[in-house]
C-alpha cells in the first residue's frame, strides 16, 4: 500500500507558480502493477520522485507499508568521481544488502565490461542508465518505480531488461511511467491517470489507457 496524503508540489516557472500536484489524496493498492499515465508535463516523473523520497513536496506526505525503490534507471545519485563498482558498494551498504552479491549481479547484468571499474564521469548516459537499472533490479523492493527504463540500450539489452522486470513483478508491485501503450498493457494490470494535479484510479489498465487517450484528444482540439 502507498497512501498519498494532502500532497502538493509546485515549481517557479518564469516568475509564476506552476502547481503540478494539487492537494492529492489517494491510496494505491499493493500487489498491482500500475501504469502512471498523463500528458507530457503533467508531473508523472515528479510524482515518482516524491514517492521515492528523492524530491521533497511543498506539503503533504507519502505513507507506505513496504519498501519502495528509487526511480529505476535514475542515475542522478551516482558519485561521478567514484567507479561503477564503488557506487554499487555504497548503495549496498545504504540498503543493507550483501555488497559482493550486488556487485556481481550489476556487473554481469549491465554488460559494462571494464567500464564497471572506471569513474562514472566517463560513462555515457546509456551506460549510467544500465548501471542504475542493474542496481535497482539487484535489490528486492516491494514496489518498483519505473520511468521508461526498458528503453535503455540496444534491442538485446532491452529484451533482457524486460524479462528481468517481468521476473521481479512475480513477487513485487510496480508503478510504471511509459508512453508506449503496448508496454503498458504488457506490464500493467491497473492504471492511474494524472491530470490537473489529481489522480484517477482504474482497476483495468485498458480503461486507464482509454481515459488517457481521451484526455490527449480533448487537449489537441483546444
Amino acid at each position: 500500500m502507498i497512501r498519498i496524503e494532502n500532497l502538493v508540489k509546485s515549481f517557479r516557472v518564469r516568475g509564476h507558480r506552476k502547481v503540478v500536484i494539487n492537494n492529492l489524496n489517494i491510496e494505491l493498492p499493493s500487489g498491482r502493477s500500475l501504469a502512471l499515465l498523463g500528458r507530457n508535463g503533467a508531473g508523472k516523473s515528479t510524482l515518482l520522485q516524491i514517492i521515492a523520497g528523492t524530491l521533497r513536496p511543498d506539503s503533504g506526505r507519502i505513507v507506505s507499508d513496504g519498501s519502495i525503490s528509487w526511480p529505476v534507471g535514475f542515475a542522478g545519485s551516482f558519485h561521478a568521481n567514484l567507479t561503477g563498482v564503488q557506487n554499487i558498494r555504497f548503495i549496498a551498504r545504504v540498503y543493507g544488502v550483501d555488497s559482493d552479491e550486488l556487485c556481481d549481479f550489476v556487473r554481469d547484468f549491465s554488460e559494462l565490461g571494464n567500464h564497471f571499474y572506471m569513474p562514472v564521469r566517463s560513462y555515457s548516459s546509456g551506460m549510467r542508465s544500465r548501471l542504475a537499472f542493474g542496481a535497482s533490479m539487484g535489490i528486492h523492493f516491494d514496489t518498483y518505480l519505473v520511468d521508461e527504463v526498458t528503453a535503455v540500450g540496444d534491442a538485446s539489452f532491452r529484451a533482457k531488461s524486460r524479462e528481468l522486470f517481468k521476473e521481479r513483478m512475480k513477487t513485487s508491485s510496480a508503478i510504471l511511467v511509459s508512453h508506449d501503450m503496448g508496454q503498458v498493457k504488457n506490464f500493467c494490470d491497473a492504471g492511474v491517470v494524472l491530470a490537473d494535479g489529481q489522480l484517477d484510479y482504474f482497476e483495468d489498465v485498458q480503461e486507464a489507457i482509454d481515459a488517457h487517450l481521451a484526455l490527449i484528444a480533448r487537449h489537441r482540439k483546444r
